[in-house]
């Protein structure tokens, strides 16, 4: 920056400085935060230390003030661990909960409040009391076993606790509804125990590792959980164990008896794993809203991070029975805090081609800090958000990091606008492989009107990946094999030969017929995840999902009509168009068939047997079955078209009575609910 330019910037940022000031301090209103703020002053203080010459009496500035492993092995989650929406305002909040209300009407709802930790999701099972494995979140399906490394950390117990008899009576009396016998049953340790939780990284261990760092003359580390993903990643568990990482326990999935997300938290605490003490059992949304204040007031008083609090559906009934929306519960939100933000100015702007060939505008800005990492990008999402921000390059903007999202400009300055800001321009020709851009009638998006482009192909293919689960087929990968002809389509997957791969360089023939195995292992799957990997615009896994249950196989889907379509549960007319337009173009056809002739199996769903004894009819299972596990009872109950039910109510028709049947039992006697033992029941599936 020239002098000139100096001196022009600081008169600037001094104006517009003084007038925030005066706006939050006479007019008692806030125009910016007090971050965005702080980081104007902090520019203005910079440039001021490197022209002294510069520096003014009236400037903002002079106020006084175990073994080595050689690599992770692969582990299928039970139950899959999925995300948790975000909200980050009362109104958002409430928008939320009117949303679960409209499902649950009549419930009394009430709350389980929780610190949203800002670390690792963790997988630990137990059988017979013994912690048998520890394994990473991963894409929410399949995680990586990190058993070793989680034995390191002393806050998760490798034996379960049994609770002393007074405690059980403590708690019992705590918790009166929950099944005294079904917890004794279950307090035997006996079946399979899984809880989830997060491992972390405290404040004191992460400030003495960078103490440490700096003695050593070397870069400090960003931020507690970064380190902390490092940690548990590390093929030497010794390295984890000089981490000293914690634990916090979140959920557990056991059958205990329990009817509440709260009695969960108390009895993991019984059991020796350490849960949050901040946490805490909430009644009115009045409840939740001053349990968020009081966390934003003392966060910085807690050994860890946090970035939010959690608010989850406290009965666990009508928590599992809301279901799931995309990839994220219903039952359950993260109320995050108020977004961070920064001030910066952006340098340019690049546009991206996606899978659909929609070009995003993403702006390259001066490096800034914000809630712990370095941010260089923003997205813009297309150009009618940039129309709306008025925004030009060369200006100063207010960046938003909300939570883990990516970091978004909300506002553009343009008093502190210098006199060569340019204006923004979609690109005539697309930036991968110069065909022309347009515009389709009645959509945002701009994009590249070459169906065969390099990067549509590209996201296509890793996008099929995704959906087929091959976890070896990353995106460098695909753009090596796209750059050595292996790869144009994603069908074309599963028509990599290993001695094609193995004679790329780098690649040798372990790593080449470790991927072919990869590959072969996953040529069978559901019609609604291929649906959903086929890259159909507007059509996502729970729209993919519907469509696979309405009309059942890959041939009624390839061969469905516009009218048949608009019958599937949430398929709009737009989205039946864009399905219709999707499987009438031959180069999709052809796509489809070369996936079946490479040997890929579709599963159709599983059908369900419709049989009037059980359509419309509620079950609930208590005790021990001897032929049959009780997720099994559950499964055969609903493939015939039934529903399932963990607790005994007036709507319930029969309950299933197995050994040790406990207080469900008496419940059903109690409302006259028709009792059947595990004889009668096969009956009834016969």
């Amino acid at each position: 920056m020239t002098k000139t330019e100096a001196k022009e910037r600081i008169a600037k940022l001094r104006t517009a400085i003084d007038h925030y000031r005066y706006v939050y301090h006479v007019l008692d209103k806030s125009e910016i935060s007090d971050a965005a703020l702080d980081q104007l002053k902090h520019e203005l203080y910079t440039l001021e230390l490197q022209n002294p010459d510069l520096i003014t009496p009236d400037s903002p500035t002079q106020r006084v003030g175990g073994k080595v492993l050689e690599k992770f092995s692969k582990v299928a989650h039970k139950v899959p661990m999925l995300s948790i929406e975000d909200v980050f305002t009362p109104d958002e909040f409430i928008g939320w909960l009117d949303r679960v209300k409209k499902l649950t009407p009549g419930e009394q709802l009430d709350f389980y409040m929780e610190i949203k930790m800002d670390g690792l999701a963790m997988s630990l099972i137990y059988e017979n009391g013994i912690f048998v494995e520890g394994s990473t979140r991963g894409d929410g399906m399949m995680g990586e076993d990190v058993t070793q490394n989680l034995k390191t950390i002393e806050a998760i117990p490798l034996k379960l606790r049994v609770p002393e008899e007074k405690e059980i009576v403590a708690f019992m009396k705590r918790f009166p509804d929950v099944d005294e016998e079904e917890l004794r049953r279950g307090l035997k340790l006996k079946d399979r125990i899984e809880i989830r939780g997060e491992a972390y990284m405290s404040k004191h261990v992460f400030n003495e590792l960078n103490k440490i760092q700096e003695k050593k003359g070397e870069p400090a580390y960003a931020n507690p959980r970064n380190i902390a993903a490092g940690s548990i990643r590390q093929l030497d568990p010794q390295i984890t164990y000089s981490r000293h990482l914690d634990f916090f326990g979140y959920i557990m999935f056991a059958d205990f008896g329990l009817h509440k997300h709260e009695e969960e938290h108390e009895l993991m605490k019984l059991l020796g794993v350490p849960t949050n003490p901040v946490n805490r059992y909430g009644k009115t949304v009045a409840d939740v809203e001053k349990f968020r204040a009081q966390v934003i007031k003392d966060r910085e008083s807690y050994d860890y991070w946090t970035d939010g609090t959690v608010i989850n559906i406290n009965d666990v009934a009508l928590f599992r029975s809301l279901g799931v929306v995309g990839k994220t519960p219903r039952a359950v939100v993260a109320y995050k805090f108020p977004a961070e933000e920064s001030t910066t100015v952006v340098e340019d702007v690049q546009w991206f081609v996606g899978r659909t060939g929609s070009l995003t505008p993403v702006a390259v800005v001066r490096p800034t800090w914000i809630g712990g990492t370095t941010v260089s990008h923003a997205t813009l999402h297309n150009m009618d958000e940039v129309e709306r921000l008025g925004l030009k390059i060369g200006d100063t903007v207010i960046l938003v990091k909300a939570g883990d999202v990516i970091p978004k400009i909300t506002k553009a300055l343009t008093e502190l606008r210098p006199k060569d800001a340019r204006v923004i321009h979609v690109p005539k020709k697309c930036p991968i492989c110069g065909s022309e851009i347009i515009r389709r009638d009645g959509e945002v998006a701009y994009v590249c009107a070459n169906r065969e482009c390099y990067a549509q192909e590209s996201q296509r293919i890793l996008h099929a990946a995704v959906a087929f689960n091959i976890l070896g087929l990353g995106e460098k990968i695909v753009e090596r094999f796209i750059e050595e002809g292996l790869l144009k389509t994603p069908a074309d997957i599963f028509a990599l030969k290993e001695g094609e791969i193995s004679g790329l360089e780098r690649f040798g023939d372990t790593s080449a017929k470790k991927l072919i195995a990869e590959i072969e292992a996953r040529k069978e799957i559901l019609l609604s995840k291929f649906i959903a990997g086929l890259g159909i615009r507007h059509v996502g896994e729970e729209t993919a999902i519907n469509l696979a249950n309405s009309l059942g196989s890959l041939q009624d889907f390839v061969e469905v009509s516009r009218e048949r379509l608009e019958h599937v549960p949430d398929v709009g007319g737009v989205v039946a168009e864009s399905i219709v337009e999707f499987l009438s173009q031959k180069q999709h056809q052809k796509e489809i068939q070369e996936y079946l002739d490479r040997g890929v199996r579709i599963m159709n769903p599983p059908k369900i047997k419709a049989d009037e004894r059980f359509v419309g009819k509620t079950f609930v299972l208590t005790g021990t079955l001897a032929g049959m596990t009780r997720d099994e009872g559950k499964d055969a109950v609903r493939m015939r078209g039934g529903t399932v039910a963990g607790s005994v109510s007036k709507k319930t028709d029969y309950v299933i009575a197995g050994e040790e049947a406990g207080s469900k039992l008496d419940k059903a006697r109690e409302l006259g609910v028709k009792i059947i033992d595990e004889e009668e029941f096969r009956k009834l599936l016969k």
